[in-house]
């Protein structure tokens, strides 16, 4: 029996329907993933599923005991308290107790208050655990809590709001319900966490419902796809490739039939304005046919058109665009950037990676000359037209309208020499002419995000800074930026935790690697990934570092070693694909966590090398197929 039932649901607003008519059931340890555009009505599904709202008409049903939880995309208001008060708010009792355990742990660790008194306390609350098998849950709050890395005693109200985020999110994942709701969870989570939590997702006993931008988290997590599509549900029970297949299959044959339709109304619409013979019981027919088809060309729902971005280019810069040397800047008591030394040339595409946190603002501020170095220098080249989008969306002012903050006071901007309207500028970020009146504040996040974008996008540009320019748009917004960006002839730093953002873009990146240290790798993310495994290799086997170089063709003859190695690889994968499937179900189960909390930390460092050590592996593997491929065909043309 399914956990849950949607039939025949629908949701309207001011006369237009969000939900047309849906359903669908959401059985036990699915991970479905759901997309769609901004505003295509994901949250409202969402909402739906977990009670917080009603339907217009329809059923929504539970299986008796089902518990849900969400994580909303926006932080809700009147939310006070110590961090792992909040944390643990979703467990009812035996969360008061943990809360209650831990502010005595916490005052007694820091000398404030009678400690005879605070030791018979602990005493006291840990027998009460004991009796309510709360240790295990212990454990897992104190996993997530260091995973996300949140002050456990922090007031939450004084939080950054990626912090809040963060608590939020834990609150969700330690509630263990049979579905958990997940609203665009990466948001403000570092790489790191955002690989720890698909790899909590992975081996979570309930059922996942997740809307996310992150390409990776659904390729990785997916089993089944749902699809929001001008009020329709379409069910794709596929991983994400094969769903962007089927996809654009299905796109390609709706065009078709469109196409077909349109072709045979025109037909029949020209003859009726020939002229007809309304005694003629067999063109009457004819005539009532074209009423019809009138009909359904009213009732079809277009494709809706998606944002049209334009990046006006600036002047050509010169060749070196900034120049770092010995670049040195600390907070008190935290490095951010030690001895940096390096050199940005035009056209160059440069990701900045590393946790939350870690300085990577701090370095694009510094690299611009915003923040003067309290060590060593940075120069700038010529002819630098920079445009900068800032992580906290801080240059869109919350009082002004959509409009305004685009014009600036006129009512045209210009763009590559031609003068639009604003209005008609904007609608080409989706927004309509009453939504352009709006304040910044009324917006979500997804809308301000692609403002900022609108914004900027007026102003000429040779060199690009975006500071986490990912969070909150959809996937096809999304892809149509990196189109954008590609196809972009100045030069680009990038600071994302997005990794296929990293990846489809960049050429080189700047990764944190801890105590101010700054390594420059060449390629993308999963480039700095095989080259940080690579470096971590044992000594014996440790390969010995060179300098990259530029691609060229491979020789088509195999070595003997490589023969032998591409032979021995299929083993190699079973048996690590073995381990991570052992691993994997010893994280998925309670008792687990029983045990010391070195252990599990080890075990999730273990999984990481091992998704590490597979993607590695499977890359060698097609490469060394690739070759001997080439190498038959080599020996095939030899032959006379």
């Amino acid at each position: 029996m399914a956990l849950l039932s949607v039939k025949n649901v629908c949701v309207g607003y001011g006369g237009f329907m969000l939900l047309d008519d849906i359903s669908l059931n959401i059985e036990r340890h699915e991970r479905v993933c759901l997309l769609g555009r901004n505003g295509s009505g994901k949250t409202t599904l969402m909402k739906l599923i977990n009670g917080e709202m009603a339907p217009d008409s329809g059923t929504v049903t539970r299986s008796q005991g089902v518990a849900t939880a969400r994580l909303d995309q926006e932080i809700p208001a009147g939310i006070s308290g110590p961090v792992i008060d909040i944390v643990t708010s979703g467990l009812a009792a035996k969360g008061r107790l943990l809360a209650d355990y831990h502010h005595a742990g916490a005052l007694l660790a820091e000398g404030r208050g009678d400690d005879a008194r605070l030791l018979a306390r602990l005493d006291r609350l840990g027998q009460q655990l004991d009796a309510e098998n709360g240790w295990e849950v212990s454990r897992q709050v104190d996993l997530v809590i260091a995973r996300m890395g949140l002050p456990a005693e922090a007031e939450f109200s004084a939080l950054s709001t990626g912090l809040k985020r963060r608590t939020l999110l834990a609150r969700a994942l330690v509630s263990g319900p049979d579905i958990l709701m997940l609203d665009e969870p990466t948001n403000h989570l570092d790489i790191d966490a955002i690989a720890w939590l698909e790899n909590f997702l992975a081996a979570y006993d309930g059922t996942v419902v997740i809307v996310t931008h992150d390409r990776r988290l659904v390729h990785k997590l997916a089993s089944r796809i749902i699809e929001i599509d001008r009020g329709r549900l379409l069910d794709w029970s596929c991983d994400y490739p094969t769903f962007l297949k089927r996809k654009q299959e299905s796109l390609d044959n709706e065009e078709t039939r469109s196409r077909l339709f349109d072709r045979k109304l025109a037909d029949e619409e020209a003859w009726l304005r020939r002229g007809v013979k309304a005694r003629r019981t067999r063109d009457q027919g004819r005539v009532n046919t074209l009423l019809k088809m009138r009909a359904r060309r009213r009732l079809r729902q277009e494709q809706p058109g998606g944002v049209r971005m334009i990046l006006q280019e600036g002047g050509r810069s010169g060749n070196l665009v900034m120049a770092a040397e010995d670049l040195g800047y600390e907070y008190p008591g935290k490095p951010v950037v030690r001895s940096l030394s390096t050199v940005i040339l035009r056209r160059d595409r440069v990701g900045i990676i590393g946790p939350n946190g870690c300085g990577k603002t701090t370095l694009l501020r510094l690299l611009l000359g915003e923040l003067p170095p309290q060590q060593g220098q940075v120069r700038l080249g010529s002819n630098l037209q920079v445009v900068y989008f800032d992580q906290l969306r801080d240059q869109l002012d919350p009082e002004k309208t959509v409009f305004d903050s685009v014009a600036g006071g006129n009512d045209t901007v210009t763009l590559n020499g031609r003068t639009r309207h604003v209005i008609a500028y904007l609608q080409n970020f989706l927004f309509t002419p009453e939504r352009a009146r709006t304040r910044v504040k009324s917006l979500s996040g997804g809308e301000r995000c692609r403002l900022l974008l609108a914004r900027l996008f007026t102003r000429p540009a040779n060199v690009l800074v975006l500071d986490e320019p990912t969070n909150d748009l959809d996937i096809e917004t999304l892809e149509l930026l990196e189109e954008l960006l590609l196809e972009f002839r100045g030069t680009l730093l990038l600071a994302s935790h997005d990794r296929a953002f990293l990846d489809n873009i960049v050429t080189s990146t700047l990764v944190f690697s801890g105590d101010g240290k700054i390594e420059e790798s060449v390629g993308g993310y999963d480039d700095w990934l095989r080259q940080k495994e690579a470096a971590a290799a044992p000594a014996a086997v440790k390969p010995v570092a060179k300098p990259p170089a530029r691609p060229r063709t491979p020789a088509v003859k195999m070595s003997f070693k490589e023969e032998r190695e591409l032979e021995s690889l299929p083993a190699l994968l079973e048996n690590l694909e073995a381990e991570k499937k052992s691993l994997l179900s010893s994280l998925a189960n309670p008792d687990f966590y029983r045990g010391a909390s070195a252990e599990v930390a080890a075990a999730n460092s273990r999984l990481q090398e091992l998704e590490a050590r597979l993607h590695a592996a499977y890359r060698r593997w097609e490469d060394l197929e690739e070759r001997q491929e080439r190498a038959a065909a080599a020996g095939r043309k030899l032959k006379p």
